[in-house]
């Protein structure tokens, strides 16, 4: 009975051992108490993490899942639902009204960068720009990266800051860093 138990502990210690070792081996990052699988799209995984709930339902309300569904690539700052509490009362409850949906767009589209852009490419881009790179996004506007205490640091077209706080989350059509506020562009 003893040999059957400790064969039974054995099994299973393989069996998550096994899975473990599987997510490395896929690149798996956990974000938001979900593994983001690089075999899948943004938004197949971003739908699956509890810190990203509010940029979800952003990203329907703007009409923008096909397009991130695409190839890509694309790197996306995802702002957690942390990071959307911290914008003015009332401000996330007006951009998801139906109305300001192109105002809701250029928000979101202004956390995209076409292309894919880890943070070692962002890093050799703010070498190269002698401490900040500067970023189009898809939105038409500019993002300025720089490094701070070896993380790396968003300032948007506002003055605003945001901080990587979970860089490369690989992703089929290209990579997440998660961020710590929202960037916004200048109106």
């Amino acid at each position: 009975m003893k040999s059957v138990k400790s064969f039974a502990m054995l099994v299973a210690a393989a069996l998550v051992m096994n899975a473990s070792f599987a997510q490395k081996m896929d690149n798996t990052v956990e974000v938001g108490g979900a593994p983001m699988y690089a075999s899948k799209n943004i938004v197949q995984n971003a739908i699956n993490s509890k810190d990203h709930t509010t940029l979800v339902a952003a990203v329907k309300a703007a009409g923008l899942v096909e397009t991130l569904e695409t190839p890509g690539p694309f790197t996306v700052f995802a702002p957690t639902n942390e990071a959307f509490t911290m914008l003015p009362k009332g401000t996330l409850e007006m951009l998801l009204k139906p109305e300001n949906k192109p105002t809701l767009t250029t928000i979101l589209t202004y956390h995209v960068i076409a292309g894919k852009l880890d943070s070692k490419e962002l890093s050799r881009l703010i070498k190269a720009g002698n401490g900040k790179a500067e970023l189009k996004t898809v939105a038409g506007g500019k993002l300025w990266a720089s490094m701070n205490d070896n993380k790396i640091m968003l300032t948007d077209e506002k003055g605003g800051m945001a901080t990587v706080t979970i860089p490369n989350v690989y992703q089929s059509n290209g990579v997440i860093h998660v961020i710590d506020h929202v960037v916004l562009p200048r109106s």
